[in-house]
């Protein structure tokens, strides 16, 4: 298999707490990735330094076998490599095909179309209609985005995310906020999205990481613990060792486990 997203020695300091420290990560073309770990372990400021959102303090980015290290976020996103966030953003007063419409518009070029008649914009319909199959919304197109329950509204921003063509896309705790009725359709909605695509996602959901997820990285402290597929790194000492004390125990009692609080 060949990398398409790598870091070497990652690091990122702030006011001399080393928040990531050393990562070395390689994410196969065409898998589902996962990074996990205990709260704090460094997740998310990963995912800032993949998408440039932050600086790293050192180390090494490569996408698609370029170096990235100090390439803008904006230009990051139009090469392909796109995430989400953990906040849900739509346009609540627009409907749910007008939010999808108005992204292919921008992964197209026409990001100020949304002034122009509706019989203009109706070359965006067929991908739009297809973007909203692929996230199992067609039914909703016509409801306003911001009436949506809550596990609609996040299939809503994979939708949109799509509609920008990324070759990579990173997702943070796509689950997160969602019931146990939700989870099963996102979990299909990311394997569908995954196809002939790379995901690489953060989630504390660690039954949906066993299900979904071909590799999986697990950071502590900011540094990577383990790494492997999900029954190599559920046996590592080093990886229960990490959850101790946010739920082990309850494992013990309850059998399989749910969440990330949970020790693998």
């Amino acid at each position: 298999m060949t990398a398409i997203l790598e870091t070497q020695g990652l690091s990122r300091t702030f006011n001399g707490f080393h928040a990531v420290s050393g990562v070395s990560l390689s994410v196969q073309q065409g898998h589902i990735h996962a990074l996990i770990g205990p709260n704090g372990a460094g997740k998310t400021t990963c995912f800032n330094l993949l998408t440039r959102f932050i600086d790293a303090t050192a180390g090494t980015i490569r996408y698609d076998g370029q170096d990235i290290t100090r390439t803008p976020a904006d230009a990051v996103a139009r090469r392909g490599l796109v995430r989400s966030f953990q906040i849900s953003a739509v346009f609540g007063k627009l409907s749910v095909f007008e939010n999808v419409r108005l992204a292919v518009q921008r992964s197209r070029g026409h990001s100020m179309d949304w002034w122009r008649s509706d019989r203009a914009l109706q070359v965006h319909d067929a991908r739009t209609r297809e973007l909203l199959d692929e996230a199992g919304l067609s039914e909703w197109a016509g409801h306003l985005a911001g009436e949506l329950p809550y596990g609609r509204k996040r299939a809503l921003e994979l939708a949109t995310t799509l509609a920008l063509e990324p070759r990579v896309i990173l997702l943070d705790e796509p689950m997160a906020g969602m019931g146990a009725e939700d989870i099963a359709g996102a979990a299909q909605m990311i394997r569908r999205a995954a196809r002939g695509r790379t995901v690489l996602m953060v989630e504390h959901n660690l039954s949906v990481v066993a299900d979904l997820c071909d590799r999986i990285t697990v950071l502590a402290r900011g540094e990577v613990l383990a790494e492997g597929d999900y029954a190599t790194v559920s046996r590592d000492p080093r990886v229960v060792e990490a959850y101790l004390g946010h739920g082990h125990a309850g494992q013990r009692k309850h059998g399989k486990h749910t969440t990330a609080g949970a020790a693998p």
